[in-house]
This record gives C-alpha cells, structure tokens and sequence, in this order.
C-alpha cells in the first residue's frame, strides 16, 4: 500500500489501524538536538481523541505517546524519531455485521476494489484514528517552528448552517478551547452544540469548516509552479479524512470581487516591513508567502456513518438495510482542529527546512 508518507525534507510515515495494535508515526529528518516536549504533544493529542465530550465518539482512548527511537536524555538525535500509541478500547464485534457490506460514503468499496481485501473493523487505514499520528508529527514540527517565530491555531468557523457572523472575525485565540466545539464566538458555539446534540438525536451527521491561520512566516518562503506553498497546504489538507474542499484567502468570495476590490496594496508598515492593506491573499503569492498571515479554510462533509436505516448493497451485490451501531461522532470537526493545524505545520516545516538548506 502506497501514499503512507508525507513530506520532502521533513519525511512523516504513518502506519497501524484502527482496531490493530497501535498508531504510530516515523519522522525521517527530523533536526537533531531538539528538546520535545512531550506534554505539548500530549495537549494536542488529547484535543483530538475521542471521548473528550459528549459531543464526540464514546471510544476511550488514553493516546499516550511513547518515543520508540531518535531520542536520547529528552533530545532528538537526528535518527528516525518513531511515535507510537498503543489501542486499547477496540470493539472489534460492533463491526461484524459489516464484514460484507458496502457503507455508503464510505472507503468499504474503494478499498476493496483496489486490494481485494479490506479490514473491515473502524475502516482499517481508512479510519480517522490514523490521524492521531499526524497530530503528534504535527506537534514535533510545531515545537521546532515555535523557535523561529512561527505560530499556528485553527478553530471552527461553521457547523452545518450555523457560522461565526462576518463582523465577529478576527476572533479571540485565546477562546478557541474555551468550549467542546471549539469555536471562540460563544453565542455561535452554543448554537453549533445545540444543533448537534439535536442531530445526534435523530441518528443523522453534520459537517463543517476549520479556519487556519499561520503567523510568523517571513516572506520567501515557498516554492513557485508546481509546488505553490497554498497548493502543499491544499494537499495536505485535502489528505484529512472527511474533507472535501479547500481554500485559501479570500477563495471562494473572492471571485464576486472585481480585481480592484481583491487586490492586496503593498505599504511601509512597521519598521519599514513590506505589508499589505488587506489580505485577500492569504499570505501567499506566486505560491510563495508574503510575509502577511497564512489564512486559509478547509471543509469537512458529514461524517459517512449514521445512527438510521441506510440503503446499500453487499459484496454479493444484494441490496439490503444497514444500521450500524459502534461509537461514532455526530460531527467530526471540533476534533479535527489540532489536524488542521498539525498538517499546516508538517506543510510550513518542510518548506522551512527547504529553505535553510537553500541558504546554506
């Protein structure tokens, strides 16, 4: 199986399943002498793991981190550094009327056309718990990029039709975490969380989307044509289960603009720093930063499993019935935050690292 590795300089490979006996993640380049701090990368894990809240899968799972290799008295070595996270609260049976059964939506018939074989228990590889080791790749980067100055957060802009209102953006950082959906407008996030909770209640699924924000990068960093810095954050972020689009800046709305509204003015800003007036680029042009803040979003689709009665066929092509039990979220998003914001960091890393080796 290909398309396990992510990254150039700065190398990231996944491996484990869902219901198998781990998760875990190797980092190939990672620079030597670093000090992790592991209770950093237990904060970001523990944002992402399921159980957090009674708006999220019921699954409880420590994700506890253990170092494997790469690491010496608390530092990096510059040797692959191995994550690893043991499973400890699979339901493997919950599963078993499925083995057969192609879910709608779901990678069930995708996989097994390309393989002829598929693990059929949480999805396997397809399963979101693959992505708790992005998350802690995520945070090695994070750590790292801290030192030179660059920030990353990401936050919940929408649920289903329910949406942080225009005037009320650019929001408190500091209110991102101060609520389960993890959207720092209160009197949205308390909309958002009554709509879920009246969803769960009629078995359906929402979907919604995560805005990122990149502060710190210096302008130059980046590549042009094919490996744009907005296009390796595109691909990133598009690599995130359940997502289903990308933009970034102002993407979309923008193309309501005319060019002489959409336009970014350059001026002398503070300490004579080249600075735009607005930012309807979001910190990158010609696929390279500008030195403004990287803003972008990424939407998520309803999550594929419902608590109701769905139509489908099985393996035998028979059509049938499915209600599928297990612990499932209602809404993916609030815990695909710390995702979002680990690839963006995994993206700005490996760019960073380009970087130094071209000035070197």
């Amino acid at each position: 199986m290909a398309g396990n590795s992510f990254g150039t300089l700065f190398k990231i490979t996944t491996f484990g399943e869902s219901h198998g006996a781990g998760i875990g993640v190797v980092i190939d380049g990672c620079p030597p002498g670093m000090l992790l701090d592991m209770e950093f990368m237990r904060h970001q894990l523990s944002r992402r793991r399921p159980g957090q809240s009674p708006l999220a899968s019921a699954r409880k799972e420590d994700d506890d981190p253990e170092v494997l290799s790469g690491m010496y008295n608390g530092k990096t070595t510059g040797a692959p550094l191995t994550l690893f996270i043991r499973n400890k609260d699979q339901r493997s049976a919950d599963y078993d009327v499925l083995q057969t059964v192609y879910r709608p939506s779901h990678a069930d018939y995708t996989y097994e056309a390309k393989y002829g074989i598929r693990d059929h228990r949480g999805s396997g590889r397809a399963s979101a718990r693959e992505t708790a080791a992005r998350v802690m790749a995520g945070a090695v980067a994070m750590q790292f990029l801290k030192s030179k100055g660059i920030s990353f957060f990401a936050y919940v802009q929408q649920i289903g039709n329910v949406a942080i209102p225009p005037q009320h953006l650019p929001v408190n950082v500091s209110a991102i975490d101060g609520n389960e959906v993890r959207c720092p407008h209160v009197p949205t996030a308390e909309k958002m969380k009554s709509l879920i909770l009246e969803t769960k209640e009629k078995g359906d699924t929402l979907g919604g989307i995560i805005s990122g924000v990149v502060n710190g990068v210096t302008a130059g960093l980046g590549e042009p044509v094919f490996d744009k810095l907005h296009a390796r954050l595109g691909y990133a972020m598009l690599g995130i289960n359940a997502v289903k689009g990308f933009e970034i800046g102002s993407g979309f709305q923008g193309v309501s603009q005319t060019g002489s509204t959409q336009n970014d003015v350059f001026v002398n800003g503070t300490g004579h720093k080249v600075e735009t007036r607005s930012n309807n680029s979001g910190g990158v042009q010609g696929g390279i930063a500008n030195g403004m803040d990287i803003t972008f979003n990424v939407a998520f689709k309803p999550v594929s499993t419902l608590m109701m009665k769905q139509e489908t066929i099985n393996s035998s092509g028979q059509p049938i019935e499915i209600e599928p039990g297990g612990r499932h979220d209602v809404c993916v998003v609030p815990r695909a935050v710390p995702i979002v914001e680990a690839m963006a960091a995994l993206v700005i890393m490996d760019f960073y690292l380009m970087q130094s080796a071209l000035k070197s």
